[in-house]
């Protein structure tokens, strides 16, 4: 195998701010690109033109016209995302209502051409959310079998967001894998989750947690002893501003309803390599590890995201395809990918 970029939707601009579907793919493929995570907002944006708007049906038919879309600019479809908010719920009622959204997910994902839904983990408030592992676990295999049952089968990738309300390291979430044991459910891991966790506090003045290098090494050590690479179902790739000040209520990012990290990440992820722009995170570090030491192969996929990502210009997903092919470029050469060909350096647009 070797390795292929990919770009989440997403990160080339939000369909609310007016950036189409169909254009995105056009700079994706355009640019280089191999493969899209489909962001579920963009898959809802297209049934709005439908009559009767989101309903299943027209889900599922903007899912098999997003298969040709990408079919014509030679894109794979890497995974469809985010099914958020899933595991511990206390109430089984909403339970049972997201079971049958999942039905729904998984002939989305075989209308799409995918075989990968991502699950990142919850970060509801504790109030919302067990904290009896053995019950998150059964969840997940609840999923797990529905994705085993079908035809063909659908992969789970579980992520563990660093602001998640019980699973918030790539520890945890590897635990849950382990535990789940179903052929099917694998991890997502995020360089910008995993270092966003151990490395970073963006409400701290220099932006860093206390002991971070030596937590980071610490981490990757563990990863390197623990983890069975064929269950690294996806790579996730990002980098974040250091900010100019501690991320408290005085920040224009602050919102008293989200998590520092979260603030932080829905406004300030940046592309690989982005030093110029404030990037400052152990991400070389990571990937190498993940890459090189583990011997990850496959996709490696930018899921950046951004406060530019809702100015309406007409320009930003050029810009942001232009940007992430840069940080493609240099990732190639600072980690020694194996790719299909050469792909050139693009100037970013200014």
């Amino acid at each position: 195998m070797v390795h292929k970029p990919s770009i989440c939707t997403i990160s080339l601009g939000r369909c609310t701010a007016g950036h189409t579907l169909e254009h995105k793919l056009d700079v994706a493929s355009a640019h280089g690109f191999r493969g899209i995570e489909l962001f579920h907002e963009d898959l809802l944006s297209l049934t709005t033109s439908l009559p009767g708007g989101a309903t299943p049906e027209n889900q599922l038919l903007a899912a098999t016209n997003i298969r040709h879309l990408c079919q014509k600019r030679g894109l794979t479809i890497v995974c469809l995302q985010p099914f958020m908010h899933y595991e511990g719920l206390l109430d089984r009622d909403l339970h049972a209502q997201r079971i049958t959204e999942m039905h729904l997910w998984v002939k989305l994902a075989h209308n799409l051409g995918t075989d990968l839904i991502l699950l990142p983990s919850s970060t509801l408030p504790e109030e919302q959310i067990t904290d009896d592992m053995d019950l998150m676990v059964r969840d997940f295999q609840q999923v797990a079998d529905i994705g085993l049952s079908a035809r063909p089968v659908v992969r789970y990738a579980f992520e563990a967001l660093c602001w998640g309300t019980r699973v918030d390291t790539w520890e945890s979430s590897w635990d849950v894998v382990q535990r789940v044991n179903r052929s099917n459910f694998g991890v997502c891991l995020d360089a910008f989750n995993i270092a966003g966790r151990i490395y970073a506090d963006p409400t701290a003045a220099s932006g860093r947690a206390r002991d971070c290098n030596q937590a980071v090494l610490a981490s990757i050590a563990r990863m390197l002893s623990q983890v069975d690479v064929s269950r690294i179902f996806l790579l996730q790739v990002a980098d974040a501003e250091r900010l100019s000040s501690p991320l408290t209520r005085e920040h224009e990012f602050y919102n008293a309803e989200q998590p520092a990290r979260m603030s932080w990440s829905r406004n300030a992820r940046l592309f690989y390599g982005e030093e110029e722009r404030g990037a400052y995170l152990p991400v070389r570090a990571i990937l190498s590890a993940i890459v090189t030491e583990l011997g990850y192969d496959g996709w490696l996929s930018f899921e950046v995201f951004s406060r530019a990502f809702f100015d309406k210009d007409e320009s930003v997903p050029e810009v942001m395809a232009q940007r992430a092919m840069n940080s493609w470029v240099k990732m190639v050469e600072d980690l020694g990918l194996k790719t299909e060909s050469r792909i050139e350096r693009v100037q970013p647009m200014l």
